[in-house]
């Protein structure tokens, strides 16, 4: 039945300065990791994933979250931090980093197959703080930016994994380190980082063959974390100027971004990981009192419904 506008009239429509946003999403708490810690290593889906490494003091700890609890797996062969990691709780590769082994930034690999850790191909140019590398498994993993050492700075060279050897392919056009990336080695995009003398908005996709620069950020910020793909990404934390932490969370489209709901708990250096934009966890990291946490959140969007 139709109603008359008898029955309507004296109802107005609010007004807004700007366009409402709608479905903001919410982040929850999940299962605490057992080893607090940040510049880990991770990868995987909301329920599926893998955190490895990381620090203060640096560790081999690795762990796979359920959906529910993490439970601690088999260690890497080295302590490693700021290092990227790709793939699934069964096919993940962990690379790059610093792992103690001398003064300088790394280029080992150590490849997972679902119980054990094996040492895997180094990459060509060993490099840190570019954690938020991304791929689809142990024989399919990007890597992107980072600082290679004092001399010769932030980088924007790009490799691609195959499981077998790293290759070299085009640079980003702006070199940067302490960014994300999420996708796969042939479309995935890069936002955020550290390019002196400020952090960046800057984000850029990959197609496979080269690197082409796409609407910013809201918020410049280095350090912060990711989940998704080229097209349906999501940005959260991160470091935004010294010392200045944020729980920020915005999720882009394919097209732009959208501020979101923030987490709850103000942090950075973590990497974050899930599916798309609707879909994300965040466990560790470090907050405005520059201590390692081991609390876990997961995203929703749009919100769950209530009961």
């Amino acid at each position: 039945i139709m109603a008359t506008y008898k029955e309507i009239k004296g109802v107005t429509v609010q007004t807004k300065d700007e366009d409402p946003v709608e479905n903001v999403g919410s982040w929850s708490a999940g299962g605490d990791i057992n080893t607090a810690r940040f510049y880990t290593g991770g990868s995987g889906t909301q329920t599926a994933c893998m955190v490895s490494g990381g620090g203060p003091p640096n560790v081999t700890n690795c762990e796979i979250y359920d959906g529910s609890s993490w439970t601690e797996v088999n260690d890497l062969s080295r302590a490693k931090n700021t290092h990227g990691q790709g793939g699934t709780t069964t096919s993940a590769l962990a690379y790059g980093g610093y792992d103690g082994s001398g003064p300088a930034n790394s280029a080992t690999a150590e490849s997972w197959n679902g119980s054990s850790w094996t040492e895997a191909p180094s990459m060509n140019t060993a490099r840190a703080t570019y954690g938020g590398a991304d791929g689809a498994s142990n024989t399919a993993c990007i890597a992107v930016g980072g600082f290679v050492n004092p001399s010769t700075g932030r980088t924007g060279d790009t490799e691609i994994y195959d499981g077998s050897s790293w290759t070299e392919v085009n640079n980003l056009n702006t070199a940067r380190d302490e960014t994300a990336n999420s996708g796969t080695t042939t479309a995935s995009i890069c936002f955020g980082g550290q390019a002196p003398p400020a952090r960046v908005a800057v984000a850029e996709t990959w197609d496979g063959s080269s690197w082409t620069e796409v609407s910013d950020l809201n918020t410049a910020r280095a350090n912060l974390a990711r989940s998704g793909t080229s097209t349906s990404a999501l940005a959260f934390g991160g470091e935004f100027g010294p010392p200045g932490k944020t729980a920020a969370t915005e999720a882009w489209d394919g097209t732009s971004w959208t501020e979101v709901a923030d987490l709850a708990t103000v942090r950075d250096k973590q990497p974050g990981a899930g599916a798309s934009s609707s879909s994300a966890i965040a466990f560790g990291g470090n907050n405005p009192s520059n201590s390692a946490v081991a609390n876990t959140e997961e995203f929703s969007f749009p919100p769950p419904t209530a009961a």
